[in-house]
């Protein structure tokens, strides 16, 4: 079966994970189980984390790892999938582009002389991760880069177009500009909240590109921040996915309705459409097999496009995405072994 191409826009990154106790959190000012974007006071995290822990780096940016999980599922014989990004000039860069090439993905980074290749630090304390996310290299995406002749290309022929909330950060012009060429298309946009921490200080960069979302993502910690943000005083993640699913859409995609789909850990998966919420159960893994949460969220999304590129339906995709979760959570990093064994 021939897939639909996706491809992904976001904020490639260096991961630089490693198994840390709590009072490097302490020191920081962390929590345990988060994710932010670093300020000045976190600059000596990343070089503490080389000099006193055994770290690891890993090819991350959670649009990146959907991407690279989607195109691990669908197999190599099908180069589907291409990463939009940008990198800074430097061997970080090539390590990151080699690891995504080797997993099948085609690489389409915007190289920034001025600023090096972007980090992000995965600070791992028992099952829990905190992310300090130093964009650098990634926060100066151009438009341009985007509007290029090569790229836009692969705007044209791909007909699932992703982003990670994070991207709100750096470029949402290009996020409107792809979501806008998909409505035009008839193509699937989908987004992910990405983190609670967007849904509030990025409030109206998020708003502006919510009316193109066909699929939205999200885990119920954000899912309760935009209620909480927009004063919708719900107590129930089910009601919050359904009025989620009921946000206003834009021009071509008034007709279509948004599949909003809302995981919940060990929880059951919720997919809100058109008034209506589907429960979908979690096979919860033992404690002791669970050794790193850091990118269960992006493999479910990839899990999730892997199955839409090849027309299935969304309760095989999500089946896929918990598949996706359940193997990287027994990883360390978003990482995978070389074949999937999801059937």
């Amino acid at each position: 079966m021939k897939c639909l191409n996706i491809v992904g826009a976001g904020n490639p990154l260096l991961d630089i994970s490693a198994n840390c106790d709590t009072k490097l959190l302490e020191d920081y000012g962390l929590k345990p189980n988060n994710a932010i974007l670093a300020e000045e006071k976190h600059i000596p995290l990343y070089a503490e984390m080389i000099r006193r822990y055994q770290v690891e780096y890993i090819a991350g940016g959670a649009t990146q790892n959907s991407i690279r999980i989607a195109q691990w599922l669908l197999g190599k014989s099908q180069r589907v999938t291409s990463i939009i990004g940008s990198v800074g000039k430097d061997e970080n860069a090539n390590i990151l582009k080699d690891k995504a090439t080797n997993d099948g993905v085609n690489v389409l980074y915007h190289v920034d002389k001025d600023h090096p290749t972007g980090t992000c630090a995965v600070i791992v304390t028992g099952t829990d991760r905190s992310l300090v996310a130093n964009l650098a290299a990634a926060n100066h995406y151009s438009i341009d880069h985007l509007r290029s002749p090569y790229v836009w290309k692969h705007i044209e022929t791909a007909e699932l177009i992703y982003s990670a909330g994070y991207f709100l950060t750096v470029s949402v012009n290009s996020m409107i500009e792809m979501a806008e060429y998909a409505a035009e298309h008839n193509k699937t946009y989908l987004l992910n909240l990405g983190a609670p921490f967007l849904t509030r200080f990025f409030k109206d960069q998020m708003m502006s590109v919510m009316p193109y979302v066909d699929y939205l993502f999200g885990n119920e910690s954000e899912a309760a921040e935009f209620a909480a943000v927009h004063e919708w005083n719900l107590s129930e993640i089910s009601d919050v996915a359904i009025r989620l699913s009921g946000l206003p859409r834009t021009g071509e995609k008034t007709n279509r309705h948004r599949v909003v789909v809302i995981t919940q850990g060990c929880e059951p998966t919720l997919v809100a459409c058109n008034g209506g919420v589907t429960s979908y159960p979690v096979t919860p893994l033992p404690e002791d097999r669970i050794v790193d949460t850091n990118g269960a969220g992006d493999a479910f999304v990839g899990g999730f496009l892997a199955q839409l590129a090849q027309g299935h339906t969304e309760a095989e995709a999500v089946r896929c995405g918990h598949y996706a979760s359940s193997v990287v959570i027994q990883r360390s990093g978003c990482t995978f072994p070389d074949k999937p064994e999801f059937k």
